[in-house]
């Protein structure tokens, strides 16, 4: 869909009810993608999520000579040489943030150079704590602003026994090293400085990954793991359904007094966004105060859900969300208040919603500018489940991780009008 279309969500007039197969995980497909390339062997990945950022990493591992097939649209079978080699042109990676910081330190990895670059939303996206950790190592890395395009200088091996990271700006930068030390030629320690990270359920997500595929860690403490250097081994994975999406489906039944089988319990959910849907099942009665911080991906989902909330909610520990594909405070300040003057207001990295019942049913000429982040316009198409005329700029940026996401609403017996 053309950036210049426009999408808006006709409230339904009951209860929306139905089945939905979610997509693969992002967060898993892209880590084990990583992982099966640096196994020697083949792997068969199911249950895999097929969307721009995975695409991304499969089309940049293709380039460093790994083979990847795709037999159907769910599955990776991925075979690799234990070696990742250099690629004759630079990696273009979108604005898929956890391709480029996972393949960052991987590119150590190669022998040889690697360019790694990605679209105007990702020259914003920090990058310099991980090249930080990095260089204090003595391998080279450059970027002209901290930001990519990175320039990575690979010897073929990783000779680093310990690495110091600042990880409290995303937890990416310490999975990066964390599935990188298993590759080393010695035992290799990661050790977080700074403040504690706050995001530490993707840290035991990518923990998890990496065991599967044969690694070999100690967690020692909070910010402290050892890694042996066990390389890794190929395996058949089944990849779960994404945490993050399924929060918008959970919203969606709350809004409209439905049910959605989803095909899996929350609980069952290794993902750490999983966890918003105690929060979500509180609603109209949400808490007054959400810690952004461990479910990083739901707030926008949760955000807007706050909007029809009984009560006031102010959301804390927002400061990742400022380095996401957009500004996603101030993205869900600008869109909640083109609904309503003065529903939502940002103290620090706080976001604070007024909340107020009485917008159901109302209408609105609000334009969405979605800043082409697929969580934007997911999030706000539930608003559209209540309120008449929202319309949501550029519908075709959920292709970054949930291309049948419009679909799905129809499947749901929502009318959209393009």
């Amino acid at each position: 869909m053309s950036s210049q279309k426009t999408v808006t969500v006709t409230p339904p007039k009951s209860p929306i009810n139905g089945k939905v197969l979610l997509p693969g995980s992002k967060s898993i497909t892209n880590r084990v993608l990583l992982l099966a390339a640096l196994a020697k062997g083949t792997s068969r990945l199911s249950g895999a999520l097929k969307s721009d950022d995975t695409n991304y990493m499969s089309i940049a591992l293709r380039q460093m000579g790994v083979t990847i097939d795709e037999p159907d649209n769910t599955t990776f079978v991925v075979t690799g040489s234990g070696k990742l080699q250099m690629p004759t042109q630079p990696l273009f990676l979108g604005n898929a943030g956890t391709a480029m910081r996972f393949l960052t330190a991987a590119s150590v990895l190669v022998e040889g150079i690697v360019v790694q670059n990605g679209d105007n939303n990702m020259h914003t996206r920090p990058i310099s704590p991980l090249l930080a950790a990095l260089s204090q190592n003595g391998i080279r890395v450059d970027s002209q602003t901290g930001y990519p395009p990175v320039i990575v200088h690979g010897v073929g091996k990783m000779h680093a026994k310990r690495f110091e990271i600042d990880g409290s700006l995303s937890s990416q930068y310490v999975s990066a090293l964390l599935m990188l030390a298993a590759c080393g030629e010695a035992p290799a320690e990661i050790v977080l400085t700074g403040k504690d990270i706050s995001a530490n359920g993707y840290i035991d997500l990518t923990l998890n990954c990496m065991r599967a595929f044969g690694a070999k860690i100690k967690t020692v403490n909070d910010t402290t793991w050892h890694v042996a250097p066990t390389g890794y081994t190929a395996r058949n994975y089944l990849i779960e359904p994404d945490a993050s999406a399924a929060t918008y489906l959970w919203a969606a039944e709350v809004l409209t007094g439905g049910r959605i089988d989803i095909g899996i319990d929350a609980p069952d959910f290794t993902q750490p966004d999983a966890k918003a849907k105690a929060i979500i099942t509180q609603f109209p009665n949400i808490q007054t105060i959400v810690v952004g911080s461990k479910i990083q991906d739901a707030i926008p989902t949760l955000a807007v859900l706050a909007a029809f909330n009984n009560t006031p909610v102010r959301f804390t520990e927002l400061t990742n969300l400022r380095i996401k594909e957009c500004d996603r405070v101030q993205a869900l300040y600008n869109g909640l208040n083109k609904i309503c003057h003065g529903l939502a207001s940002i103290d620090g990295d706080d976001l604070l919603i007024a909340s107020d019942p009485t917008l159901a049913n109302i209408s609105s000429n609000a334009l969405i500018d979605t800043q082409t982040d697929h969580r934007i316009a997911m999030c706000f198409a539930l608003a559209g489940l209540k309120i008449t005329g929202i319309r949501i700029q550029n519908p075709g940026c959920v292709a970054k991780t949930y291309p049948e996401y419009w679909k799905t609403l129809v499947s749901l017996g929502v009318v959209l009008c393009y």
